[in-house]
């Protein structure tokens, strides 16, 4: 439990200590170590407050398998992996213990009962006691066999632990977890060849590690814990998904650095040395005063009624009069001790004078009878019968005791006597109500003294080296008075070590009678038995005492301390009757260390073969480990190593940029809230020299540097500016320009547009705020991309290096938060420098090229190609499910949603109800005129969370006008309005309420509003929708009926059984080698219903399992985008994600290679994708008009006359190139008709879906210009809006309208998100105004919706549209060479390929080529960079009824190299059939 609350302050206090972190953001660490009670609890009762929960013991070890390989994946420890299990605690330790478990164990029976009295029906299994969690018990000895199976089998089958020592501390061994572990780093620190500056990261729950941690005085230091929600239930079951936990790295570097800057003041104040080591050990030993597992807090003084900063004002105080520290190494300078506690007594006496000014208004309005009544209570609970004689001698006693001297000062005055006389007595009520005793004498007041001494120096002797008395306790519940610890300087201190209790005696000692079965049956009536000598420790009932605390869980379970010879002495005739297995374990062992051995080979057999198999081949060495192993002397002094100036990337630091330091109340956001005392704020101080933005450039462009202050992260910078100038680098690659080489550079002059938005995006880094970071005025912002990750690459010698790999996004930073000139330490994990050593046989790799794109093989012997630069591999190529149909009809199987009002009218409410019965329903007890507190309860559906964006898929949905609710909302409703008519009654007649009132609903006499909530929540709470997870409204999903038929069609392709292995010799720059330091980062695009592989090693999801993505969970950073992915198979921590138990899991792109990617590119290749059967035309005169083409029904174009005829257009050209060339704006693109020998064009300008030709004169280039003609004066665009576009489009295809939402991001961008009434959920690109992304995501939409290729087309969307202009008179160009064969085309951007626009190309290829005779035609086209481009052009099964024939439609992927302005190309080749 550590110190409470202690987290939580020191996280408010500095702001920079914690950071959240991402799995892809964790440093690398040499060493891991894991507190492991905390693991065992959460995996075996992750909530105590639902008592209807059950766990078995098989699953129970299961989930502790999974967690333990989720920490260590995330982490990746190199060296050391230390697992610590709460082995025999110290006596001090167990007195906590029992508190806790006597107190557990009554609020499990109170939960039970209070269910039972409900009606509510437990299940007839035994819950699982919590109790159990102590060593010598059944389950922790099964549990014990199975972890040593689980480190067994990770050593012998998973690569990633091979390298590792792991040691196993289990609960045989004595001491507490956290102990054992510093027990470890103390004796490894003591070596001399320990490197100083070895990495260390400790995983537990509890917030004394901080103090334990800081005690090492190891510079690299973190504490990994889950993210800590305050405010929120108690007891929510934590996720166990590393990719969903969010963690926190606390930084004990940093820490440092903040106590420095704490006590920064004494530097110039002291006599002595300034010693920073030796004030963090001052600082441990402060913290120890507010309390902490071993001793009770000091009257008063709590953390979250601002106890530390008055300890820390003391410190600094009283420091420069000492000539020395308070901590020597874990000693206490007991008269150094006296005078810092003399100072903070002065405590005591301004707390009572708070109370006193209290006391004196009260005794103004009832008399002055505080002194006598409080003495005679006191007595009267002291159990003293001679009141008037006792008062009178006690009195006088107690008072010269709690004084020191018996005459008193009159000259101070009568009120001061008054003070001092109540002051007295009021500690004396304290020591006589808290402890029991009947007279507060000198003696006993000197003991109290000397226990509360004893007690600090034990915990320090503990925390600095380790246990120095096995039997010693603090003897009292209750701490002394500050005023009250004096004369201590002359104490002798000495601990008697002993020897810790065995196992079933600390089970006596801790449990309570309740959990009895856990003892071995011939101890059990020891703790029940009338005649039993220990009886009296085993209360049924008992009291606690909050004792100034605010939570139930800090309260004081006052129950009497275990007498240990009494104990001893009753266990000792039952003895004997232990069975051998109980013998067994009531011992104590030493715990070993395990490390993999090649040499060795034998089976190792599961204690649970049934649910894990046995290791055929293990191999793994086991070494004791003697207990005494790791004891240092207790003159072992710890010291700090500088590391130098090599900075560790991922320890942060607030070296390296210069700023000043301040305390000031500034509501520094920490854990969801505004934190409520002073922050450390760092204020970054200004340059001395005015940076700018030219020389900046100059500077950082193209290069690497740090950013994120003071968690520093690596960077590429891609653009710099200053808001009037922006200079970017001018290459699309990720090339660092080292050295003095300068990068392309692209200056621009920024708009005023993009100048406001520049202003915007600065006045948006609110990131440095929350650390409590002043950045003051921003002249200059850097734009960087964030380092990713590495991977190997070939280069031209067939060498092999590691580069880095940065992010596609781009994110600003202020200059003068970033870093750059430091030396930082690189691992250099480029093991491999040759692809012999990169691709050696057996290695698993994974197919990144076409064919057999994402596949997973082996790679063989390749001596024999390695040298041409190729490496041999067998693949293993399954079948794939067919899921082109599921997709097209995914709308039959979407959950169907409909508005508010559509449910009102079928319940015959109001949608007032509906809206408000479906989120949140307040009922508070009493009546509006006189409610009873401020307790209310919520009766709501809770199914839609306006403020936090989210909704309970299946049940609700949110669009950008309106809530939507499905079929299960309105069965709800209609049952909750069948059983409680009466509650929505009152709310329908009182609806500008917020707050409604039990006896206003139920205002008889003979109705009970109490009861009747109660029966609401219960009717709710066993309700199927209570247990419905809530989603955020931006993520896009696939609904359970649809994943039900994924998993379908997963079966059908599992029974045919066309799995094939093919052996192909490969380019290794095709190839993707699983491990530990390559990462994998697509450029693919990723979506519902693509198919997906796992690459990742050592992970939950086995190597290379493939999956279906059927959600995706957007994320402001790329790195951090989870994908919902429904696997094939079933598998060992699998999640439930709308899908078959253990078959879902949430994934980042940077674990997974998209299948689905490779096929669109495969698709690129000579494919016959569609047959185009035309009808013949009855009617055709294509000398004059346009009408006789009889073009398709969506097309814009409306036949018009033409001023050219079929010889005219086709005299001289050997070839005709047609390019539609498409600009930024949709609204105006053109095309270009050019002759081969590029002396003639005619131009058709389409900006105004007008037709026009103009005769142009070009120079000898190969590069096509185009020259669009503008639109003739006063007509306006014709070209409707993509939205219209869409919503008319989905009229005819039946559907609903469209509905668009608009995020925002911190740049001031904006994403439109479209979703559809079948489902369909589609994003567009980041845009600078919402009309802008409006229109893209509808553009993008239509093309979605075009790629599905079934879908029926609408009517003609244009009857109205006016007619194009008429072309200009043009002479005869081309001629007819003979043999002429082809006619081809260039289209660019098919992100345009819609109905619309695709349509209209194809009529105008099929009439032109119907000029040129039987020539096939053919058609190019290239994605839009920022697009969502379909696979390949999408076409449609269309009638043409043109005089040539049937056609052929056939794609083919062109290079980059054909057509290098546009990237990646496909060929659309329209063949005579």
């Amino acid at each position: 439990m550590g110190v409470p609350k202690f987290y939580r302050w020191i996280s408010e206090r500095y702001p920079c200590l914690s950071e959240v972190v991402k799995e892809h953001q964790i440093p690398e660490f040499d060493n891991l170590y894991l507190d492991m009670n905390g693991i065992i609890h959460q995996c075996s009762h992750p909530n105590d407050e639902d008592v209807h929960f059950r766990i078995s013991e098989e699953k129970i070890f299961a989930d502790i398998f999974h967690y333990l390989e989720v920490l260590f994946r995330i982490i990746k420890p190199r060296k050391v992996f230390f697992m610590a299990v709460d082995g025999v605690a110290p006596r001090a330790k167990m007195n906590q213990q029992r508190g806790r478990r006597f107190r557990s164990a009554k609020e499990a029976e109170e939960k039970i009962k209070k269910a039972l009295e409900k009606g509510e029906v437990l299940p007839t299994e035994a819950r699982f006691d919590s109790n159990c969690i102590t060593p010598g018990t059944d389950f922790m000895a099964r549990l014990q066999e199975q972890l040593k199976y689980f480190v067994h089998n990770k050593l012998s089958t998973d690569k990633a632990w091979q390298g590792v020592n792991v040691y196993l501390s289990g609960h045989e061994t004595p001491g507490e977890g956290e102990h054992k572990i510093m027990e470890f780093i103390r004796s490894e620190t003591t070596k001399p060849g320990h490197n100083p500056n070895t990495r260390h990261c400790l995983y537990g729950l509890d917030a004394d590690l901080i103090m334990l941690g800081l005690t090492s005085h190891e510079p690299h230091f973190s504490l990994l814990r889950e993210e800590v929600r305050f405010g929120g239930k108690k007891s929510q079951k934590r996720i166990t998904a590393p990719e969903e936990t969010t963690f926190h790295l606390l930084h004990l570097s940093l820490m440092r650095e903040y106590i420095d800057y704490e006590f920064s003041e004494l530097r110039n104040k002291i006599s002595f040395e300034y010693n920073l080591e030796r004030i963090i050990d001052d600082w441990v030993l402060m913290g120890f005063l507010v309390g902490n597992d071993f001793i009770p807090h000091l009257p008063h003084l709590h953390i979250n009624h601002d106890a530390l900063p008055l300890l820390y004002r003391t410190y600094i105080s009283v420091l420069p009069s000492l000539g020395g520290y308070l901590n020597e190494n874990g000693h206490l300078n007991l008269a150094n001790f006296e005078k810092y506690l003399e100072k903070l007594s002065e405590f005591d006496r301004e707390h009572f004078s708070e109370v006193f000014v209290d006391l004196k208004w009260f005794e103004s309005k009832v008399g002055n009878k505080y002194l006598n009544e409080a003495a005679g209570l006191a007595a009267e609970e002291a159990g003293v019968k001679d009141m008037k004689k006792s008062k009178s001698a006690d009195d006088s006693l107690c008072l010269a005791a709690l004084d020191g001297v018996t005459d008193s000062h009159k000259e101070d005055g009568e009120d001061d006597d008054m003070f001092e006389t109540e002051f007295r007595q009021y500690k004396r009520t304290y020591y006589m109500t808290k402890m029991g005793v009947e007279v507060v004498s000198d003696e006993f007041l000197a003991n109290q003294a000397k226990c509360y001494v004893e007690g600090i120096q034990w915990i320090l002797h503990y925390y600095y080296h380790g246990v120095q008395s096995w039997s010693w306790y603090y003897p009292y519940h209750y701490a002394p008075f500050l005023s009250d610890v004096r004369n201590i300087s002359s104490l002798m201190l000495a601990f008697d070590l002993g020897k810790p209790f065995m196992p079933f005696q600390q089970l006596l000692g801790v449990l309570p009678s309740a959990s009895k079965d856990l003892l071995p049956q011939c101890y059990q009536h020891l703790m029940t038995s009338p005649g039993s000598p220990i009886v009296e420790y085993y209360p049924q009932d008992f009291k606690t005492d909050l004792n100034g605390k605010q939570q139930e869980w800090e309260a004081v379970v006052l129950i009497p301390f275990i007498d240990e010879k009494c104990l001893l002495a009753a266990m000792e005739p039952y003895t004997p009757k232990l069975t051998p297995s109980e013998k067994a374990r009531n011992r104590h062992t030493e715990c070993a260390v395990y490390c993999f051995d090649k040499e060795l080979d034998y089976v190792y057999n599961s204690p649970l073969p049934q649910l894990f198999p046995n290791i055929v081949h293990c191999r793994v060495r086991q070494t004791p480990i003697p207990m005494d192993a790791w004891r240092v002397s207790l003159d072992h002094v710890g010291h700090r190593v500088d590391r130098g100036p090599l900075y560790f990337c991922g320890f942060p630091t607030l070296q390296h940029i210069r700023h000043k330091f301040y305390k000031k109340k500034t509501g520094v956001m920490v854990f969801q809230q505004s934190s409520r005392g002073e922050n450390m704020i760092l204020e970054i101080l200004a340059s001395q020299e005015l940076e700018q933005v030219e020389d900046v450039a100059a500077l950082v462009l193209g290069k690497s540097l740090f950013v994120n202050w003071p968690h520093l992260m690596e960077a590429r910078v891609v653009a710099v500016s200053d808001g009037e100038t922006k200079f970017s680098l001018d290459e699309p690659s990720q090339v660092l320009y080292l050295g003095d080489t300068p990068p392309p550079t692209k200056v621009t002059r920024l708009t005023d547009k993009e100048q406001k938005e520049w202003v915007k995006e600065v006045q948006g880094l609110s990131e440095y705020k929350r650390k409590g970071i002043v950045i003051n005025e921003t002249d200059v912002v850097v734009y960087g991309q964030l380092l990713t990750g590495r991977k190997y690459v070939i280069g031209q010698s067939g060498k092999v290096h590691l580069e880095k790999q940065f992010a596609k996004q781009v994110l600003p930073f202020p200059f003068q938060t970033i870093v750059k000139d430091i030396k930082a330490f690189d691992s250099s994990l480029a093991h491999f420098k040759t692809l012999e050593e990169l691709f050696p046989p057996g290695t698993v790799v994974f197919m990144v090229g076409n064919p057999y794109y994402g596949a997973m093989g082996d790679v063989q012997d390749s001596s024999d190609v390695i040298s041409e630069g190729r490496v041999r591999v067998v693949f293993s190529v399954p079948c794939e499910p067919q899921l082109d149909a599921l997709i097209q009809n995914q709308h039959k199987y979407s959950v169907k949603y409909s508005p508010g009002y559509v449910l009102a009218s079928r319940l015959g409410v109001t949608s007032y109800l509906v809206s408000r019965f479906s989120g949140s329903i307040f009922i508070g007890r009493g009546s509006k005129k006189n409610p009873h507190g401020e307790q209310k309860a919520n009766v709501g559906l809770n199914l839609k969370f306006n403020k936090k964006n989210e909704e309970v898929p299946g049940y609700t949905k949110r669009t950008e006008k309106e809530w939507l609710y499905s079929a299960a909302v309105e069965e709800l409703l209609a049952e909750y309005l069948e059983r409680f008519s009466e509650l929505f009654d009152f709310v329908a007649r009182n609806n500008h309420d917020d707050v409604f009132y039990e006896d206003d609903i139920w205002p008889r006499e003979d109705e009970n509003g109490a009861e009747k909530v109660q029966e609401i929540q219960g009717w709710l709470k066993n309700h199927p929708v209570s247990s419905s997870s809530r989603a955020s409204c931006d993520l896009q999903i696939l609904d359970t009926g649809i994943v039900e038929k994924i998993e379908e069609e997963l079966e059908k392709t599992k029974a045919k059984k066309m799995n094939k292995k093919v052996r192909v010799t490969v380019k290794p720059h095709l190839l993707f080698r699983v491990c530990v330091c390559q990462c994998i980062y697509p450029d693919a695009e990723y979506h519902l219903f693509d198919r997906v592989v796992n690459v990742r090693e050592s992970f939950s999801v086995p190597l290379g399992l493939r999956g279906t993505i059927i959600g995706i969970k957007g994320a402001e950073r790329e790195a951090e985008v989870l994908y919902e992915v429904l696997f094939d198979e079933e598998f060992a921590g699998g999640l439930t994600v709308r899908c078959s138990p253990g078959r879902g899991y949430r994934l980042p792109p940077s674990a997974l290679i998209n299948l689905s990617h490779g096929s669109r590119k495969e698709h690129g290749s000579h494919k016959l994708t569609a047959i185009v059967k035309p009808q013949p035309s009855s009617h055709f005169t294509h000398k004059s008009q346009l009408g006789g083409l009889n073009h398709s029904p969506c097309s814009p174009f409306i036949p018009t006359q033409v001023m050219y005829t079929h010889s005219s257009l086709i005299t001289r050209a050997p070839t005709t190139l047609l390019i539609l060339q498409i600009g930024h704006k949709i609204s105006s693109f053109t095309l270009l008709v050019l002759e081969s020998s590029i002396s003639e064009a005619v131009i058709l300008d389409f900006s105004v879906l007008c037709l026009s030709a103009a005769r142009i004169n070009t120079p000898q280039t190969d590069v096509p210009v185009a020259v669009p003609l503008p639109p003739l004066a006063g007509q306006p665009p014709l070209l409707p809006s993509m939205a219209t576009e869409l919503g008319r489009v989905c009229m005819g295809l039946g559907m609903g309208p469209p509905e668009f939402a608009y995020l925002h991001n911190r740049q001031s961008l904006t994403v439109c998100q479209v979703k559809l009434s079948n489902g369909l959920l589609v994003h567009g690109p980041q845009c600078q105004s919402e009309t802008e992304a409006k229109e893209k995501a509808a553009l993008f939409a239509l093309q979605r919706l075009n790629s599905l290729g079934s879908l029926p087309l609408p009517p003609p969307i244009f009857p109205g549209v006016q007619q194009m202009r008429p072309l200009a008179p043009h002479p005869s160009m081309f001629g007819q060479p003979p043999g002429l064969s082809c006619i081809a085309y260039v289209l660019l951007n098919p992100v345009l390929l819609i109905q619309l626009f695709f349509t209209f190309a194809l009529d105008l290829m099929f009439y032109l080529h119907r000029l040129s005779s039987d020539a096939p035609t053919r058609l190019w086209t290239s994605s839009l960079g920022d697009a969502v481009s379909p696979s390949g052009p999408a076409v449609l099964w269309r009638n043409f009824p043109w005089s040539t024939g049937p056609c052929a439609i056939s794609t083919q992927w062109i290079p980059q190299s054909v057509c290098p302005p546009t990237g990646e190309n496909y060929l659309i080749t329209l063949t005579k059939i």
